[in-house]
């Protein structure tokens, strides 16, 4: 697999975000921007890509991304402060190597739903064998597309069961491919799916009921940030972005599904590791210790 077919590498540290309110519409500018860790400060550390996927009143997919740093996306901070959606999926990538381009840059959309992957598998041969029609929906040159793929396939055989798909596809490349991970966010509208898998990456969940403050990083203070303190909503992410209390790291195999009304499924959807780990480097940040 070469480097352009990655998210970065095996030891790739992109950043993965997502938000759903459920039924409101909010927009997602404190994590985006404003929080001590937001998807900005990552985008130092992540500075080959940036992506934010959301829905319009209507229900469909609104994508703003591109292929430099969140920090100096000026259409990125635009959309951050402007976009209202029932739930988002973030992204800022690190690429060790080529592949960065618009069509290589995350969030990607498959029939409707919006999804942002962390890690790395190949080769990749065999999954798009296994595609075989759905590899039509790739067009770019990650495997993180040919992922959402498979997780779309999966999903349509079991009627529309997107936590199913996602286990049955995680399943199928952690058995057949060597794999650093799988980490995923899959969202439509009012809705949101998250695996953390296997162990070497982190994920974590933040559920969050209507009111309290929200601690902006350029100081101790408080922001009032109407469209996020008064509504209730679940935030997923691969770094506790505010540093506060109320973050869960997901288990390894962990898999979420937090529906229009907020109510949070959970369970061990992959238990076992994949067949071939590619282990981090040591030292890697992202290694769950």
């Amino acid at each position: 697999m070469s480097a352009a077919a990655r998210c970065g590498s095996f030891d790739a540290v992109c950043r993965l975000f997502g938000l759903t309110a459920g039924t409101a519409r909010v927009r997602a500018t404190f994590w985006l921007l404003d929080a001590p860790d937001s998807l900005e400060v990552q985008s130092h550390r992540n500075a080959d890509g940036v992506g934010l996927g959301y829905f319009g009143a209507d229900g469909a997919v609104v994508l703003d991304k591109q292929p430099v740093a969140a920090f100096r996306d000026e259409e990125f901070a635009r959309a951050a402060r402007q976009a209202e959606s029932s739930a988002f999926v973030a992204h800022v990538r690190w690429a060790t190597a080529g592949g960065r381009t618009e069509r290589n840059t995350h969030p990607f959309v498959m029939e409707g739903r919006v999804m942002a992957h962390n890690g790395g598998f190949g080769p990749l041969a065999q999954l798009d064998t296994e595609l075989g029609p759905y590899r039509r929906l790739v067009l770019g040159e990650t495997d993180s597309e040919r992922y959402f793929a498979l997780i779309t396939k999966e999903t349509d055989a079991r009627g529309g069961d997107v936590a199913a798909g996602i286990a049955a596809a995680a399943s199928w490349i952690g058995t057949r491919l060597p794999v650093s991970s799988l980490n995923v966010v899959v969202a439509a509208p009012g809705e949101l799916w998250a695996l953390r898998y296997p162990r070497q990456h982190a994920l974590h969940i933040l559920e969050r009921p209507a009111g309290g403050e929200l601690h902006v990083r350029s100081s101790t203070s408080s922001v009032h940030a109407p469209e996020l303190t008064d509504a209730a909503s679940v935030v997923v992410a691969s770094e506790a972005l505010d540093g506060e209390s109320g973050w869960r790291m997901l288990e390894p195999g962990e898999l979420v599904h937090v529906r229009a009304d907020l109510s949070v499924e959970s369970f061990v959807a992959v238990p076992d590791e994949p067949a071939h780990l590619v282990p981090l480097p040591a030292g890697n940040p992202n290694i769950d210790t």
